[in-house]
């Protein structure tokens, strides 16, 4: 991740009871699979607020997204390191000897060792945490320029020792004499030596991530067919972006005793056949959530310069778009663990002061298929509005060819903590390349909490 940071400053330019409710309405996605043509910059009111700051992506990178087990991280900076007020990351499973991996890449990297840095931690939206809280550093005054991101390295995460074994070993650091050495290791068994892998299941169920979209799915009458589709759909709109160069955001990354790798290596196009093959991977036999209608394991970092406008530029920058108001939401991590965009989104909308009809590109996070056909349905429908979100009206079905036209978490790849960077990069990269003003970024995340944030296109 230090390579990251030292990188992008470098290469800136200088200028249950749902189920009887939704059977009714599958919801198909094969038609879908062609991304829109580019759509016609629209006149719109731009969401400046009087005497508040402009707060601005300058430019955004990540590394590839990888398949666990063939990455390492890189990283990148440009800008003059003693510019930089505050650097800001997150991430989800944590190294021990690097808890606080801002500071420790900050430092790798080369920035004044006056430039404070702190990580933050919200499972799937960590990295959002982290531009959020730049937003509020900037908009309060206190900083003009933070470096925010995230990072994750699922190919390398800690293993623990037993919680049996942990503790034999700190009481026999606290012994004394030989025979309480003696006595503490006597009580030693094999059984302490079987190791303690990170929690993959919900700390308040007890139930892991899959196993709830398996549920939510089936709630929301979503068939596996309409589940591969959409996966489908993912991975070929992912291979079009990137053989036609629009995943500009990817910088090379030299693996340690590897090849560089130029880009996002799980983006793998199949046939609805081929998928149709494999088994459930959570609720077996009778399942629909598959390893091919999943996001899968993932290496990666991302980081993205935040700056006041006038910051900006004073620099000479060309920022890449506003960031506009946010929103974060949680709801019961049981039943609803999975549906933070839905609740997110009309929030940040009214917010805004905005509608569905003006938002030109979305950016939802894909974890599984079920989970964002699940999330349309709701979003699309009256009665889980006023049931469950206490709101008269259903917000609306975000139309599909305006929605992750360049893939998403199930075909690019979802590193927990650095997902967040790249929905917000893609969202301002497809605003210019496709002439649109207003982006949408929504993301569910552990624990049943959700983000989401308007992205405004820069004027060019």
């Amino acid at each position: 991740m230090t390579s990251l940071l030292t990188y992008t400053f470098k290469n800136l330019p200088n200028t249950s009871k749902w189920a009887l409710r939704f059977c009714m309405r599958p919801l198909s996605s094969s038609s879908q699979v062609q991304a829109a043509a580019a759509s016609q910059t629209k006149s719109k009111k731009t969401l400046a607020k009087p005497n508040i700051r402009n707060i601005v992506v300058v430019d955004g990178v990540r590394t590839p997204f990888l398949l666990s087990g063939t990455s390492g991280l890189l990283h990148r900076t440009s800008v003059p390191k003693d510019v930089v007020d505050y650097i800001i990351f997150g991430t989800v499973i944590q190294e021990v000897k690097t808890s606080n991996v801002a500071r420790e890449a900050a430092l790798g990297a080369g920035f004044s060792d006056k430039t404070p840095a702190h990580t933050v931690t919200m499972a799937c939206i960590s990295s959002n945490q982290a531009m959020t809280t730049a937003v509020g550093l900037i908009a309060s005054g206190q900083c003009d320029v933070v470096v925010a991101g995230g990072v994750e390295l699922m190919s390398d995460i800690p293993i623990r020792h037993s919680r049996k074994m942990r503790k034999m070993m700190l009481d026999l650091n606290k012994a004394k004499t030989l025979a309480q050495r003696l006595s503490v290791i006597s009580k030693f068994r094999l059984n302490f030596l079987s190791p303690e892998l990170p929690a993959v299941s919900e700390f308040s169920t007890s139930e892991t991530m899959g196993h709830s979209a398996d549920r939510l799915a089936a709630a929301f009458a979503i068939s596996r067919e309409e589940q591969d589709e959409y996966a489908l759909r993912s991975h070929s709109l992912a291979k079009r972006a990137q053989d036609e160069g629009l995943l500009s955001d990817v910088v090379p990354f030299k693996v340690p005793g590897r090849d560089t790798v130029t880009q996002d290596n799980g983006i793998r196009p199949s046939s609805l056949d081929q998928m149709a093959k494999l088994k459930p991977a959570f609720i077996k036999p009778y399942g629909t959530v598959t390893a091919a209608n999943s996001s899968f394991l993932t290496d990666g970092a991302s980081a993205v310069l935040i700056m006041a406008e006038e910051k900006a530029l004073a620099m000479g920058y060309k920022p890449k778009a506003y960031l506009r108001d946010f929103m974060y939401v949680s709801q019961d991590p049981k039943d609803q663990l999975l549906l933070g965009p839905t609740y997110a989104t009309p929030k940040v909308l009214e917010k805004a002061g905005l509608t569905m009809n003006d938002i030109d590109a979305f950016e939802f996070h894909e974890a599984f298929s079920g989970q964002i056909l699940a999330n349309l349905k709701a979003m699309d429908s009256d009665w889980f509005a006023q049931n469950y979100m206490g709101r008269k009206a259903k917000v609306g079905l975000p139309p599909l060819e305006k929605f992750n036209n360049w893939g998403g978490s199930l075909s690019l790849g979802h590193p927990f903590g650095a997902t967040g960077c790249r929905l917000v990069m893609a969202a301002a990269n497809r605003l210019r390349k496709e002439g649109g003003q207003y982006g949408l970024v929504a993301a569910c995340a552990a624990g049943g909490q959700g983000h989401a944030m308007i992205v405004e296109a820069y004027p060019k």
